[in-house]
């Protein structure tokens, strides 16, 4: 799966639903009809109430690029311009985008559309249209791949979020955004799937559509006939990096109570309860003699987990979550990403032959690398001599990274694109501890390190990977 701007890791999710600014009017609802100019004019109008609420944001900063030598896995930064989309949310000035449009940015930029709905074709290739206005990035979610942006501009046009619960597949959607640079464009198409995971190994949850989706789409609005958000568009599966009909986006349940969790912490508290689920297969059913043969079987459940404490067993089927009917991995997934930490869960469970009702509580889930990464600044966290980007491992840090047998060093968040140095031996994730021998406490420690050096002294970095303790030599051109 290839994202519209780069490749970005997606999550689940959680969080409180907020109440969200209707339209400044209503959209027109398509109704049936066997005259297609009516369609046609309906859909024309429909895209006249949306249009005003769409953005295009023009981002500068520093971003994930192909160094073109790289044999290590990890990150490398470059400096580079992003465009993308966005949808206003409030009248205030919030818009919702997507997280890998805006990672990295030193400077994000949104277009307003302020085209009048009786403008002729000559006018809108003659006049420049919309104000541009620096936006102040409130929050990002890398897990939602969902980012919420701030402008100064009062009164904005803005739109609602979808009833997720409603959406069915075949459903007409409209796309808007900003495909390859050219702003305010709207393509059609229809809802797919409604709950699609592209990689079964993840918890991520999608809309699928085959609406004409390229690049520059991201973060614009995919909405409803009645101009209600039904998913923030993030992906794309594609061989060629342009459109083949096959969409994603994150669903509007998803993005409304991500939204809410920016806007009010800049961060998203993701909840669990301490399973994992896997779909069943027949095999699986009749091996194990499970009471159906489908669904979603529990694999696993974490020890002192708030599942482990309310009773929950491995080879449970969950058949209900909150009075709601559970029928594969996909629906259990979008449920739980719908709840927020503090939340109480309903799981209706079938055990061999009994029906077993539990009330499991929902917890904020632990911070991985991933995460601490997004902390990093691509600029005042450089290490311009090793080509890295790092965060200081303190005692508060240290608490996020289980495992680790140094509690202190420089933890490497992600590689810089520079022509110095031809061989970078460290990978994302990789806590530099020492060079030379001398103890790393402190960026600013592992600086003053390297500047004592001359280009022809050989540098020898100690490092932790996965546990392990090992020494890596860094090589100049």
């Amino acid at each position: 799966m290839q994202n519209i701007a780069y490749r970005a890791s997606l999550l689940s999710t959680c969080g409180i639903l907020a109440a969200v600014p209707l339209l400044a009017q209503p959209a027109k609802a398509l109704t049936r009809s066997s005259d297609p100019r009516e369609l046609s004019t309906t859909v024309e109008s429909l895209s006249r109430d949306v249009s005003p609420s769409v953005v295009q944001i023009l981002v500068t900063g520093y971003r994930q690029v192909d160094d073109g030598h790289a044999t290590e896995p990890g990150l490398v930064l470059g400096r580079q311009r992003a465009l993308g989309a966005g949808a206003i949310v409030d009248s205030d000035g919030y818009i919702i985008t997507a997280a890998h449009l805006v990672t990295g940015a030193e400077r994000v930029q949104v277009v307003l559309n302020d085209r009048q709905d009786n403008e002729a074709a000559s006018q809108l290739l003659s006049t420049v249209h919309g104000q541009t206005k620096d936006a102040r990035i409130v929050g990002t979610s890398a897990d939602f791949d969902l980012a919420v942006l701030k402008i100064d501009a009062p009164m904005l046009p803005a739109l609602r979020f979808a009833d997720y619960a409603k959406v069915r597949q075949g459903e007409l959607v409209l796309a808007f955004g900003s495909p390859d640079g050219l702003a305010n464009t709207v393509t059609m198409g229809v809802v797919s799937a409604v709950a699609r995971q592209p990689d079964p190994d993840a918890p991520a949850v999608y809309l699928q559509t085959d609406a004409p989706i390229n690049l520059g789409n991201s973060g614009g609005p995919l909405v409803d006939v009645n101009g209600r958000i039904v998913g923030i568009v993030t992906s794309i599966l594609s061989a060629s990096g342009g459109s083949q009909g096959i969409g994603f986006a994150v669903p509007s349940a998803i993005v409304a109570v991500v939204y809410a969790q920016l806007r009010e912490f800049g961060q998203v508290h993701r909840g669990v309860i301490g399973i994992d689920v896997q779909a069943i297969t027949p095999a699986m059913a009749e091996a194990l003699a499970l009471a159906r043969p489908s669904g979603v079987v529990v694999s696993d459940v974490r020890p002192d987990s708030p599942a482990d404490t309310a009773g929950v067993q491995v080879q449970d089927v969950v058949a209900t979550m909150n009075d709601r009917p559970i029928d594969s991995v996909p629906m259990f997934t979008l449920e739980l990403n719908k709840r927020s930490v503090g939340d109480r869960l309903r799981l209706g469970l079938l055990r061999g032959s009994e029906t077993v009702s539990l009330e499991v509580p929902v917890i904020a889930s632990g911070i991985g690398i991933d995460q601490l990464a997004h902390l990093a600044d691509p600029v005042t966290n450089a290490v311009r001599q090793l080509g890295i980007v790092g965060i200081d491992i303190t005692s508060s840090t240290s608490t996020l990274l289980p495992g680790l047998r140094i509690a202190s060093g420089v933890l490497v968040a992600a590689r810089e694109q520079t022509g110095r140095i031809a061989d970078v031996p460290l990978v994302t994730g990789d806590v530099i501890h020492a060079v030379n021998g001398f103890a790393v406490r402190s960026l600013d420690g592992l600086r003053v390190l390297l500047q004592g050096l001359r280009d022809d002294h050989p540098i020898v970095v100690q490092i932790e990977r996965n546990g392990q303790l090992m020494f890596r030599t860094v090589q100049f051109y």
